[in-house]
């Protein structure tokens, strides 16, 4: 694990970088935040430590996800593997079937584009992935043809 003032240094880069990505100003993220100017001035140079609730507070002004500040801050431990986008995908109320299965196919394109090796290796998937069981984009055991959520003889993915 880092030192602590190391940690600080980089949580602190990592939020001027965020604010002027964002072209916000220190007094316009202090604002946004609810916190003083002098005090995230501080934070930006790594001389404070942020508490939970701060970096909740610049996450939210940042429109950037805590975990991400938590994360840098050495409050998180940075996420491993492969994180399980498909079943948050398919469980959300708010996407059509359609949505859903338009949005895996995309994401396993980005996927299979940024594979290591030969471009056009990897696993031999076109980008749109290989038809499994029941019609759906499959990569990985994960069925775009409906998800773990998806009614049985949900409509099989048009492409």
């Amino acid at each position: 694990m880092k030192e602590l003032p190391d940690r600080f240094n980089e949580l602190g880069s990592f939020i001027r970088e965020q604010r002027n990505t964002a072209r916000l100003s220190l007094r316009r993220l202090s604002e946004l935040a609810g916190i003083s100017n002098p005090y995230l001035s501080q934070i930006e140079r790594g001389l404070r430590r942020p508490s939970a609730e701060i970096l909740q507070q610049i996450a939210k002004a940042l429109r950037i996800s805590a975990e991400t500040l938590y994360v840098q801050a050495g409050i998180l431990e940075k996420p491993t593997g492969d994180t399980d986008l498909a079943r948050h995908i398919f469980a959300d109320a708010h996407l059509s079937e359609d949505q859903k299965q338009a949005l895996m196919r995309i994401y396993l394109s980005f996927r299979h584009e940024n594979e290591p090796g030969e471009p056009g290796a990897g696993d031999g998937m076109d980008g749109a992935g290989t038809h499994g069981p029941g019609g759906g984009t499959r990569r990985n055991g994960v069925a775009g043809g409906g998800g773990p959520d998806a009614p049985a003889g949900a409509a099989p993915d048009p492409s």
